[in-house]
């Protein structure tokens, strides 16, 4: 599976193709590079995206832990990038009496979004807080500001839960956790079928561990008709703004009785998709 990817090496900004699980990475230099605008211009297509990192660059090698990644195509001012998800998206948690569209909310600006071994903040005293383990689809805003899919990836949408359900009213107050994000970028179609497993330490043992499925084939939603409702309201387009969608979880450790503490630590394995998340839970 090839995936786009950004990273620092030796304080330089770089861009690379590869595979998640690669050992030694093939930087090109991304200095003077408008990557979302080669992403676009692309159209998924890797042979395009590829000549066009490679057009005048001398590339570099490196291993992989030798660099630091980055969320995928966020631009260098986080109030560029806009973070957003749905709500009860699966179907095992939309019941007959489910809306047309689910609940969409915010959870923040660019700045939220953390890489594996980045720690998660949580707001201070939460009430229960869970992971939730999801496909986050990426958005380029165009020359009219429409956004145009670049591609998926993966990531935690942290949830204060227990806020949530104290009251429904209180999404927008829940949602206000950081978010992790693998930094690979899949080109191509959301995926259909995803699965993996998730891992809860807690000073230094594995405290919970259970399975999710996800992908489209779990919603319980057209994909394409709860985007194209999204992103039909004006206050969301604009010129060069990236949008990161978080599509909604299966069951999470909450739904089976655990409750996260400070200082845990949270690991999602993508299995499907050779994708591994690790955050440290801090609160405050």
């Amino acid at each position: 599976m090839t995936v786009l990817f950004e990273a620092s090496y030796q304080q330089e900004p770089y861009v690379g193709l590869g595979d998640p699980g690669d050992a030694v990475l093939t930087l090109y230099p991304a200095a003077g590079l408008d990557l979302p605008a080669a992403v676009l211009a692309a159209g998924g297509g890797v042979p395009a995206l590829a000549a066009a990192l490679a057009a005048g660059r001398s590339p570099v090698t490196a291993a992989a832990q030798e660099v630091a990644f980055r969320p995928p195509l966020l631009p260098h001012s986080p109030g560029d990038a806009m973070v957003s998800g749905f709500m009860a998206t699966h179907n095992v948690k939309a019941d007959s009496g489910a809306p047309d569209q689910p609940n969409w909310f915010f959870k923040g600006l660019g700045d939220v979004l953390k890489v594996s071994g980045e720690p998660l903040r949580v707001p201070a005293d939460p009430v229960a807080v869970t992971e939730e383990a999801e496909v986050v689809l990426v958005y380029v805003g165009d020359a009219e500001g429409v956004p145009r899919y670049a591609g998926y990836t993966f990531g935690n949408d942290l949830t204060d839960i227990g806020r949530f359900r104290r009251h429904n009213g209180h999404l927008s107050y829940a949602k206000l956790c950081d978010a992790g994000i693998a930094p690979w970028l899949f080109l191509g179609t959301p995926p259909a079928h995803v699965t993996g497993h998730v891992t809860i330490e807690r000073d230094g043992r594995a405290a919970w561990q259970g399975a999710f499925v996800t992908g489209t084939k779990a919603l319980h939603y057209g994909l394409r008709d709860i985007t194209a409702e999204l992103f039909s309201y004006a206050s969301l387009r604009h010129p060069g703004r990236v949008h990161y969608v978080y599509l909604g979880a299966d069951r999470s450790s909450f739904h089976n009785g655990f409750t996260t503490a400070d200082r845990d630590r949270v690991t999602m394995e993508f299995a499907t998709h050779g994708v591994t998340l690790t955050h440290p839970l801090r609160w405050g």
